[in-house]
């Protein structure tokens, strides 16, 4: 039996400038039964159309903040570092993945990028517009949790993870502000910034901020998500 092809946004390093990856998104998605491929930067969408024909869904990943003009707001100075090639590929993969009713999952910047581009905004400075007693940003080893997210009972990720309260990992200095419409909210860490959500008119489209592709090796609940997205797939 064929396993589905997961295409997988890429990381890009500024300094290098290199296109780079995090083993755990590869890993995470292999061990649930998929067959991951990273995607080039590419803005033709010729190119692009071509490269998702092959996949049955996509991942897309951390990195770099979103451009404040995907939600039509000025950068704040020095807070802010972009990646906008990458946004404009990922916003014609996602317009792509959308129309063809192919599963997405988003992590962190994922999550964030999502939103965005279906029309939500973003906390561009978390510490800065959304100040809170929980560490959102955390530290080495990724994979411990550092703060609880409460899940909505009636969100296909409650029937997931069979679980109302989820201890999860964080690194992230930007989230959610106003959630796009067409998704709904899934979770909510206990500061009241969205954790998770998913848009129920799509096969699969879901987007969680903490990291799975960190703690799949030692938590059952991360590699659940992982395995949800591809059985949507099959």
């Amino acid at each position: 039996m064929k396993k589905p092809i997961v295409g997988v946004m890429p990381l890009w390093d500024d300094e290098k400038e290199s296109i780079w990856m995090l083993p755990g998104y590869m890993d995470g998605l292999s061990q649930a039964g998929a067959l991951p491929i990273i995607f080039p930067f590419s803005a033709d969408e010729g190119e692009l159309a071509q490269l998702m024909e092959l996949c049955d869904g996509f991942l897309f990943t951390g990195g770099h903040d979103i451009s404040p003009q995907l939600y039509k707001e000025k950068p704040l100075e020095g807070l802010v570092v972009t990646c906008e090639k990458r946004d404009s590929m990922e916003t014609v993969v996602l317009r792509s993945a959308i129309e063809a009713d192919k599963p997405v999952l988003g992590i962190c910047r994922g999550l964030q990028f999502i939103n965005a581009a279906l029309g939500g905004t973003l906390y561009q400075d978390l510490p800065l517009q959304h100040p809170s007693e929980i560490d959102h940003h955390g530290h080495a080893p990724y994979d411990r949790p550092v703060h609880d997210v409460k899940i909505n009972r009636d969100s296909p990720l409650f029937e997931c993870l069979e679980k109302e309260m989820l201890p999860v990992n964080s690194y992230h200095h930007q989230g959610v502000k106003d959630v796009a419409e067409g998704l709904v909210l899934m979770a909510s860490a206990t500061d009241g910034l969205a954790e998770a959500v998913y848009k129920p008119d799509q096969r699969f489209l879901w987007a969680v901020q903490w990291h799975p592709e960190f703690s799949y090796k030692v938590d059952e609940s991360s590699r659940r998500i992982f395995k949800a997205f591809v059985e949507a797939m099959k």
